[in-house]
């Protein structure tokens, strides 16, 4: 089927007793995620933000690009993997504190959905703590629903509403 591109977003908010805090546990997640799933051609600088949802903990946030074999529902799988490996429990609250969220924001095939993924993800282009990272690592990568970069959703995200300048 060939190479894919994708953008994946990751999150964390908890430390985990053998990778640290949640900026060493997103940089520990690239690593296993290159030596499990693909290539990670870029990884952006870690920031934090405040959470969403009910949890009280601050995110540290980051975004990868990787070049994989797999098609969308695998990688997820895969990704799914990698998160129980860092201690991620998929149930209860869906926004609880997590040590890692690995979440697939676009991929080089455009739009895809099914009833467990879709891409371009619902969320992203509100979420500056996604748009931030990836914008970092991939400015000219467009979102294929509105043909718009992510360093134009950044910008547009990041202005005040209702201000021209």
């Amino acid at each position: 089927m060939g190479k894919h591109g994708y953008i994946i977003a990751l999150g964390s908010n908890q430390r985990h007793p053998g990778y640290g805090r949640p900026p060493q546990i997103l940089r520990a997640a690239a690593i296993v995620i290159a030596e499990q799933i693909g290539e990670v051609r870029a990884l952006s600088p870690v920031i934090t933000s405040a959470p969403v949802g009910p949890s009280q903990r601050r995110y540290a946030n980051g975004a990868l690009v990787l070049e994989t074999d797999l098609a969308p529902l695998d990688l997820l799988a895969g990704l799914h993997v990698i998160e129980a490996h860092f201690g991620r429990k998929r149930r209860g609250q869906p926004w609880r504190s997590r040590p890692l969220d690995c979440d697939i924001v676009l991929w080089s095939g455009g739009i895809y959905a099914a009833p467990d993924l879709a891409i371009p993800h619902p969320q992203f282009r509100t979420r500056d703590f996604v748009l931030g990272p990836a914008a970092a690592i991939a400015p000219c990568w467009r979102d294929p629903l509105t043909g718009l970069t992510i360093r134009q959703l950044a910008c547009r995200l990041a202005k005040p509403q209702g201000v021209d300048r």
